[in-house]
């Protein structure tokens, strides 16, 4: 057996805590959390989406994201609408608050990822943004 510190999803998860301390302060800051402004950035760049196809983009199951949802209304950054071309449907987007408060956060989070990109230089991140991706896509 391989040792505990060569295990890859140990690695995958303190690579995640390593980027997400870029992002934290940010985050605290804006009083939501890593999950609330992942849905707030799918819905920014995807439009309005059915709840179930909001929860595979966000990689948020199903339950954990009724909660966040249900926060994110009360705090009038999402809104429900049936869907015009069937009315079963329910969508879910931003409200002009969402977005314009998107608007002026996200500025904040791209310098963000320009100091990681300085940091680890721009052949590295794309490298490493492409081996992620292959990896995401392999099956078992």
């Amino acid at each position: 057996m391989r040792k505990f510190d060569d295990s890859l999803p140990l690695k995958l998860l303190k690579a995640r805590e390593a980027a997400l301390n870029y992002f934290r302060p940010i985050l605290k800051e804006i009083s939501l959390t890593e999950q609330q402004w992942r849905i707030i950035r799918a819905l920014n760049e995807f439009g309005p989406l059915e709840s179930k196809k909001l929860a595979e983009c966000c990689c948020i199951l199903s339950p954990s994201l009724t909660g966040i949802i249900k926060r994110l209304e009360q705090q009038n950054f999402i809104q429900r609408q049936k869907s015009s071309d069937d009315q079963r449907r329910v969508l879910l987007s931003l409200t002009d608050h969402a977005q314009k408060f998107f608007d002026e956060v996200s500025p904040r989070f791209e310098e963000r990822y320009s100091k990681m990109t300085e940091r680890f230089g721009e052949k590295k991140m794309q490298e490493f943004k492409e081996l992620l991706t292959l990896m995401a896509n392999v099956e078992p």
